[in-house]
């Protein structure tokens, strides 16, 4: 009997070992997500809500939401280190309960964003049209779409023509000044673009000053389907 204890103790050990090695790259994957979803809302946050504002089913709160969300899942994990390197099975227990609670909220909020990515494209399209219209008039627009198209390297809601048609056109043509597009479209030195009297057509390969790929402006739409795509994987 005593040699049957010594084997079923000989057998546990390496058991309990192997099991903790397991939690803890378990706990290391998991906070290292943690830590990029909170990059992701700071990054939200700080640069991307001027473009994402554009959008006519923004949600203030979302990159407040994602800081949240990672900031949880950081405390979560430490919280689950500890926990192993203890061998607490109380604390553990606790900490099974935590990864329950924080896996729901993340198949809650990717779930979300797989269902509702339609409806956010169709929200940027919309918002580019309606920043077109009031370039020039709304400061806060006027600067989101400048921003935009000057980082996105892209000029128009699909291509460079867009612009043509927009009160802010209008304006220009009271000057004498026709197809003309802001210089946030122009490729190299505003100072030496030449965005005025521009051609009603030009291809991808035009040699213009100004930026013409088409639907250069669903960039955006396509950063934030990427985005919520990123988040829903998480989850998986």
């Amino acid at each position: 009997m005593p040699g049957g204890r010594f084997s079923s103790a000989m057998s546990s050990g390496p058991a309990v070992a192997l099991t903790k090695s397991i939690l803890t790259i378990f706990n290391f994957i998991f906070w290292i997500s943690g830590i990029a979803i909170l990059a992701v809302g700071i990054w939200a946050k700080v640069q991307l809500y001027i473009y994402m504002e554009l959008s006519t089913v923004y949600y203030k709160e979302a990159p407040y939401i994602l800081i949240g969300v990672g900031a949880v899942i950081v405390l979560v994990g430490s919280f689950g280190c500890c926990c192993t390197f203890k061998g607490n099975a109380c604390l553990l227990y606790m900490y099974s309960v935590f990864l329950v609670l924080v896996f729901i909220v993340e198949l809650s909020t990717g779930a979300a964003g797989f269902i509702y990515k339609k409806k956010l494209s169709s929200g940027f399209e919309d918002g580019l049209a309606i920043a077109l219209n009031h370039y020039d008039s709304d400061k806060g627009k006027t600067e989101a779409l400048d921003g935009l198209q000057h980082n996105l390297h892209c000029c128009g809601r699909h291509k460079y023509q867009d612009w043509f048609t927009t009160p802010w056109e209008e304006k220009q043509k009271k000057v004498n000044v026709t197809n003309i597009v802001p210089k946030s479209c122009c490729r190299g030195k505003q100072a030496e673009c030449k965005n005025t009297n521009l051609p009603g057509n030009a291809t991808t390969n035009s040699t213009l000053d100004i930026y013409t790929e088409l639907f250069g402006a669903l960039l955006a739409c396509c950063l934030a389907k990427n985005i919520n795509k990123a988040k829903y994987e998480q989850v998986q």
